[in-house]
C-alpha cells in the first residue's frame, strides 16, 4: 500500500471495523455461554440451546437478506449513505446495551435479533464505503488492515469484558451484573471509535437525488440484478461466496455454542477464541501483503481450501486442546478470506453503485449464514449429536471452492 501507509480517512474507516467487530466477538464467544445460563435457568437442554441459539442468528442474517438490497439501493442515492449507516449503527449499539435488561432466554433472543439486525445492516453501507475512502489499487490492503485491527482491537473491550465476567465472584457481583457491565462496555467503545468515520467521511460516488428516491430504489435495484445476470465474474463470484463465507461466519457465530454443546471448559473456550482474534491481526496483515505479490484469486482458494480441512477436522473434535488448535487455523485465515473478498468484489463492481452491489453481496454473505447456522440447528437436534452438524459445513466449502474457481477463470487481471 505504497509504503502502508493510510490516510486520515482510510484509518477512520479501519476504526469502525475496530468498533464492531467488539460486538462480533462479544456474540462469538460470550453471548452463547451466557445463553445457555439463561436457557438453563428456563429449562432448555443444553442440545435444544444450541438449536434456538441458531435459529436466532439465522433469523437475524436473513432480516438483513431482505432488506440490505433495498436500504443499499437507497444509500447509493447521493448524501443518503452516511445517514442511513448511522441509524443502523445506532441500532446495534443501543441493541447490544439493552442486552443487559433481560433475565428471559426468550427476550434475550429477541432482542439479539434486533441488535444483530442493526450490527449486520450498518456493515453493508460500512463496505460499500471502501470505494470511498480509498483507490482500486489499495483496496486489497485496505479492507485486509480494517479485518486486522478490527480482530486485535476488539480484544481490549473484550478482555476487560472478561475479567468482569470470570471474576464476578471476586468483585462480588452476579452473573448477570458482569455480563450488564459487558455489554455497556461493548456498546460504549463500538460507538466512541466509530465518531470520527462519522464526523469525516464524505460520499464521492453515487447517484443523482430525486423526489421519490425510495421508490427509484426499487427500479435501479431490479437493474442491479440484470447488471449482474450480464456479468458472469459477479455472478459466479456471488454464487461462490454465498456458500464459502456461509461456512465462514457460521463457524464464528457457532464455536463457542459448539464447544459448550459437547462439554468443553467455558473459560477454555474464551480464551481460545481470543487467541483467534491475536493470530488473525498478523494474518490478516499478511495476506494484505501477499496480495501485492499474488493474484487475490489464488490467495482466496487457499483460504477455502484451508477452511474446508478445518470443517473436516471439527468433526471429530472432544478435547480442548484440539478446540485450541482449530481456534489457530480459523485465526490464519479467516481476515485472509473476508478481507480479500471484500477488496474483489469492490473492484469488479461500478464505483457509483457500491451500495446496491454490496446490498446483493450481505445476502450472498452474512445474510445467507442462515444456511448453515441453521443446518447446525436442525442437524443437532435430529441426530442429537453436534458433531453432524459442523460436518455439513465441509460441503459448503467444497461447493465454494469450485465455484470461486470458475469464477476467476473468467477474471480479467
Amino acid at each position: 500500500m505504497n509504503g502502508l501507509k493510510m490516510t486520515k480517512l482510510e484509518r477512520y474507516w479501519v476504526m469502525y471495523d475496530v468498533g464492531n467487530s467488539a460486538f462480533t466477538l462479544l456474540v462469538s464467544t460470550i453471548l452463547p455461554i451466557y445463553f445457555n445460563y439463561l436457557a438453563g435457568q428456563g429449562g432448555l437442554s443444553e442440545v435444544d440451546a444450541m438449536a434456538y441459539w441458531g435459529y436466532a442468528v439465522s433469523l437475524s442474517t436473513l432480516a438483513v437478506a431482505v432488506i440490505g438490497p433495498v436500504f443499499g439501493t437507497i444509500a447509493d442515492t447521493d448524501g443518503y449513505k452516511k445517514p442511513i449507516f448511522t441509524i443502523c449503527m445506532m441500532v446495534g449499539v443501543i441493541g447490544c446495551a439493552a442486552l443487559a435488561l433481560p433475565t428471559s432466554w426468550i427476550i434475550f433472543l429477541a432482542i439479539f435479533v434486533i441488535a444483530r439486525i442493526g450490527y449486520s445492516a450498518s456493515l453493508v453501507f460500512y463496505d460499500a464505503m471502501l470505494s470511498d475512502v480509498t483507490t482500486p489499487e489499495r483496496m486489497d490492503q485496505v479492507s485486509a488492515s480494517g479485518y486486522a485491527w478490527g480482530y486485535i482491537g476488539s480484544c481490549i473491550p473484550f478482555v476487560v469484558s472478561l475479567v468482569f465476567v470470570l471474576g464476578n465472584e471476586a468483585f462480588g457481583i452476579s452473573m448477570g451484573t458482569a455480563m450488564a457491565i459487558a455489554f455497556f462496555i461493548n456498546a460504549g467503545w463500538w460507538v466512541l471509535v466509530t465518531l470520527p468515520l462519522l464526523r469525516n467521511y464524505r460520499q464521492k460516488h453515487g447517484v443523482p437525488r430525486h423526489k421519490n428516491a425510495f421508490r427509484e430504489s426499487f427500479g435501479r435495484l431490479a437493474g442491479v440484478f440484470q447488471d449482474i445476470r450480464g456479468h458472469k465474474q459477479i455472478l459466479l463470484f456471488l454464487l461462490a461466496f454465498f456458500f464459502y463465507i456461509d461456512g465462514v461466519y457460521t463457524i464464528i457465530d457457532m464455536a463457542t455454542a459448539y464447544g459448550s454443546a459437547i462439554g468443553l471448559d467455558s473459560s477454555g473456550l474464551l480464551l481460545a477464541l481470543l487467541v483467534t482474534q491475536i493470530v488473525a491481526f498478523p494474518f490478516a496483515l499478511i495476506f494484505g501483503r501477499a496480495a501485492r505479490k499474488y493474484k487475490n484469486t489464488i490467495l482466496i482458494k487457499l483460504c477455502i481450501a484451508c477452511y474446508f480441512l478445518i470443517a473436516l477436522f471439527a468433526i471429530q473434535l472432544d478435547k480442548q486442546w484440539e478446540f485450541w488448535f482449530l481456534a489457530v487455523c480459523v485465526g490464519m485465515f479467516q481476515g485472509g478470506i473476508q478481507a480479500l473478498s471484500r477488496s474483489y468484489f469492490a473492484r469488479i463492481i461500478p464505483s457509483e453503485k457500491s451500495g446496491e452491489f454490496f446490498g446483493i453481496y450481505d445476502i450472498c454473505g452474512k445474510g445467507a449464514s442462515f444456511l448453515g447456522t441453521a443446518l447446525v440447528g436442525a442437524m443437532t437436534q435430529l441426530t442429537r449429536n453436534p458433531s453432524s452438524g459442523v460436518g455439513m459445513l465441509a460441503i459448503l466449502f467444497a461447493v465454494g471452492f469450485v465455484l470461486f474457481s470458475q469464477a476467476a477463470k473468467t477474471a480479467k487481471e
